[in-house]
């Protein structure tokens, strides 16, 4: 960190606002992955349409991509905000609805769910000295629920989150070892965090725009 503003991944070489194209204009991976999930809600028919919660998540995928983008043309702290906001709220929101409608839970079941999902990440984000440590948490809890619906309930959602968990995984490992290819690779490996993201995010909406039934009293 320098001046208030924030060098943390290979690309950046400096801070002039195109110091990082790459992992700039890879962020509209969320905005065409939001926009297929748009896409996808009004295919689906009139129940979905009416779903507000699907086009909250629809529209949460695009402004990650808007958020991230102003993290790595911007680098300062306001603009980190930005970027991890948007993908906090939907880590939180996806495990509330996620388990409440799949397995039809209790609400305070998807609440205790998801508080440990956040508390998890914070600890291990503080604990384990690892960059990418808020990830694991949300990992475990897609790979939970994955195994739990796919191999359980035989519910066909299971298959999406366990997809969308092994991307995630490889995901997750290319993140981490941005700084450490570096040398080597002076574009690092972040831009690709952002396409399979992009990827995870659309599979993991997508199956509850077409699996979960709506179920809100």
């Amino acid at each position: 960190m320098q001046n208030g503003l924030i060098d943390i991944y290979c690309e950046r070489s400096n801070f002039n606002y195109w110091a990082e194209p790459i992992n700039a204009t890879t962020n509209f991976a969320f905005i065409i992955s939001g926009l297929f999930v748009i896409y996808l809600i009004r295919k689906t028919g009139k129940i979905a349409e009416k779903d507000i919660v699907l086009w909250i998540f629809a529209g949460l995928i695009i402004i990650i991509g808007i958020g991230s983008w102003l993290f790595h043309t911007h680098a300062t702290k306001w603009a980190m905000v930005a970027d991890v906001t948007p993908i906090v709220l939907f880590i939180l929101l996806y495990t509330w609805f996620a388990i409440r409608r799949f397995t039809f839970a209790p609400k305070w079941a998807c609440y205790t769910a998801t508080i440990a999902t956040l508390a998890l990440s914070v600890t291990l984000e503080t604990q384990t000295g690892f960059a990418g440590g808020a990830y694991l948490a949300p990992f475990l809890a897609m790979l939970l629920m994955g195994v739990f619906l796919h191999y359980l309930r035989s519910h066909p959602a299971g298959k999406g989150l366990l997809l969308a968990c092994i991307i995630f995984g490889f995901s997750l490992t290319l993140r981490s070892i941005d700084e450490i290819l570096c040398i080597n690779f002076p574009v690092g490996t972040h831009f690709l965090w952002h396409l399979l993201n992009a990827i995870v995010l659309f599979i993991v909406t997508k199956a509850l725009v077409v699996h979960s039934t709506k179920k809100e009293s």
